[in-house]
Parts: structure tokens; sequence; C-alpha cells
């Protein structure tokens, strides 16, 4: 089971979308387990983004079919794709760039075409909104692919400067890139927070940001360390406009949504038909899936949440 949730502050264009979604806008599911339903094999440290090189036609259909489910906001194949992971396959730093900026590229085009499509239809559905993309940033964990994102066990030799430095290049052309918002996911501890929004000041990025954390209860984060401490860097930051949970068991949501001061947004799997409106109600603006989750279950999350307006 894997959630996500998060709060929002200066919201800009994801205001305007969670307006127009009525309160609540749905974000896409699992981007690794629908790739493996198609047959892809991402057994390998890059994970999902090992895609980018083998098939990038097929993430662009994911995309596709998780906008036709009813998703309002896309999060591109960048999760586990890091510049030090491309060139420990050969790579140089230039062609693991140009892969990054492709996850942007991908998510973009499905959705400009998958928007055009709609508006040419002679009746407008009216369940679609025109898609935000997130580019999304996973932790130096999921660099490591050891399950420290699940720990937040990083080793003493691992400081803030140097979770800064490991994040900036990345950063920097995900920005140049162009998406609509920046997804910080599956940050297990305050540590990481902490240099991410430092980065984020440093670089004065003006894209608007949501980090999510790792969970092990609804009080604590996966490091141990409480999510309301976590938190408190954060809501200082008008860089970051979102908080919340993933990859982090279902029954833990509700406690942490009320946690979080800024708006929040949640991944599910299985019970969503009454887990959605409860989260909904405890203060969630933004809805979709993690691991384990495909089309059908984003889908389900969009009728719920339509079925309440």
């Amino acid at each position: 089971m894997a959630e996500r949730i998060v709060g929002l502050g200066r919201w800009g264009a994801l205001e305007e979308l969670i307006k127009r979604a009525g309160g609540c806008a749905v974000v896409d599911g699992g981007l690794a387990t629908q790739l493996e339903n198609h047959g892809a094999n991402i057994n390998d440290p890059l994970w999902s983004a090992l895609c980018l090189i083998t098939n990038p036609d097929l993430i662009k259909q994911v995309h596709l079919e998780y906008l036709g489910a009813g998703a309002e906001v896309l999060v591109t194949s960048s999760y586990q794709a890091t510049l030090p992971g491309f060139t420990s396959r050969g790579l140089s730093i230039e062609q693991g760039e140009s892969l990054l900026q492709k996850s942007v590229k991908l998510a973009c085009e499905a959705r400009d075409s998958f928007w055009e499509n709609v508006q040419n239809c002679e009746t407008l559905d009216k369940r679609y909104n025109r898609a935000l993309v997130a580019a999304s940033i996973g932790s130096y964990g999921a660099y490591l692919a050891d399950g420290s994102e699940y720990s937040g066990n990083y080793g003493s030799d691992v400081t803030l400067d140097k979770l800064k430095d490991f994040h900036r290049r990345r950063l920097q052309v995900l920005v140049e890139a162009g998406p609509d918002l920046l997804a910080f996911e599956t940050i297990p501890n305050k540590l990481e927070a902490q240099a991410c929004v430092e980065l984020l000041e440093e670089e004065d990025v003006q894209v608007p940001s949501w980090l999510c954390f790792s969970a092990i209860d609804g009080i604590h984060v996966s490091s141990g360390e409480t999510f309301r401490d976590c938190l408190d860097a954060l809501e200082k930051s008008e860089k970051v406009v979102g908080i919340g949970i993933n990859c982090s068991p279902p029954n833990f949501i509700e406690d942490l949504i009320r946690i979080a001061r800024k708006p929040a947004k949640c991944f599910c799997e299985e019970q969503f038909g009454i887990l959605v409106k409860r989260w909904r109600e405890a203060g969630a603006n933004l809805i979709g899936g993690c691991c384990r989750t495909t089309p059908t279950t984003i889908q389900a999350i969009s009728k719920a949440l339509k079925d309440t307006l």
C-alpha cells in the first residue's frame, strides 16, 4: 500500500486547478507499476527512469492512460533519474541532462495532445481539466536504491551540504525543462527536507514545489522524527506550496493531513472509496496513486471525488 499527501501555500496555477476541480484535484498513479503491466523490465537501479533510455514512447503512453482515467496532475518519470545514476551506466553528463529534460517533455507532450483531443470533442467532457506537469525529484535514498528512503539512515558522512550538492544540478535541469510544478518525493528525514528548502532558496526557483515525506505512523516520518518537526522549515518557505506523504500505509494518512497546515495530497490503492472522501474532508487538496496503483485506481478516485461535488 502506498500513499502521498501534500499541503499548499502560494498556489498559482495549482490553486486554479484545484478550484476548477471543486477543491480537490486528482494526481496520476504508479508509473513503474503501469510500465511493468505493459511488459517493461525495470529491475534496475534507475527503476522507471530506465525507460527514458529504452522505451520513452511507453512512458508517454502511460501518461496518456492516466489522463484518460481522470488525472489532473502528471508526475514525470524522473523520480530515480539522477546524473550519477546515468553516468554509472556510461552516459555522459550531457546525455543524462538530456534524459532529465526528456522526462518533462514526454509528460508535457502527453498533456498537450490529450487536452487538444478533449477540446476538439463536440461536447467538452466536463470531467477533464487541463493537467499540470510535476517534475519528480526522488530522495537521496531513492538514488542509493538501498531502501534508505524508508529509514532516513544516510550515515554520518551525509551532511546538509552533501544533500544540496546531490540535488542541485538535477533541480536546475528540471526547472529549465519547464514543468508547472516540482515534486520532491519520499523524503525520509528533516535533514533532506531542509536541504531541499535551502536549495530552492539558493537557486531562487520560481516553480512551485511540493515535498512529500515517507512515514512510519500517523506522527513520525521514516527517520523517527516527528512530522510536525519536519514541517517547521517548510512552512516558512514561500517556495514550498505543498506538504505531503507518500509510500506510507493509508491508515496513517488522515492523522498526517491534520498535522499539515498547508493543503494535502494523497495516493491510495484499495479502500479508496471511503478513504478518499475522508481525506478530502480532513483537508486534502490533491489525491492520487503511488506504487502499485494503476489507471483503474485513478479512475475510481476521480469518480469518488466528482461524485461529492
